[in-house]
């Protein structure tokens, strides 16, 4: 599903236009990003809990020369789905 399906099935299940669902995926996306630069854990209970994760410098391989560099340490944001959702699959 790519974002103009998901925000056509989101106008669906809101008995929306689709211009409406976009808002509404764009204002939720925006709120969780400025959360997370903000340091900020968002919790969504029932489906989880997204947060920046630190990632450590370290030594990796050009694959096409095969020589080493350094990989600058870095922040990614990450999901940890809830126990909740994930048995919903299981």
């Amino acid at each position: 599903m790519n974002r103009s399906q998901l925000i056509e099935s989101m106008a669906d299940k809101l008995d929306s236009d689709k211009k409406s669902a976009e808002r509404a995926l764009t204002a939720f996306i925006d709120s969780l990003t400025e959360a997370l630069q903000a340091g900020e854990k968002v919790n969504i209970i029932g489906f989880g809990t997204f947060e920046l994760r630190e990632r450590a410098a370290r030594k990796g391989k050009n694959p096409q020369t095969g020589e080493t560099i350094e990989i600058k340490a870095s922040k990614t944001p990450a999901l940890k789905i809830g126990k909740t959702y994930k048995s919903k699959f299981n």
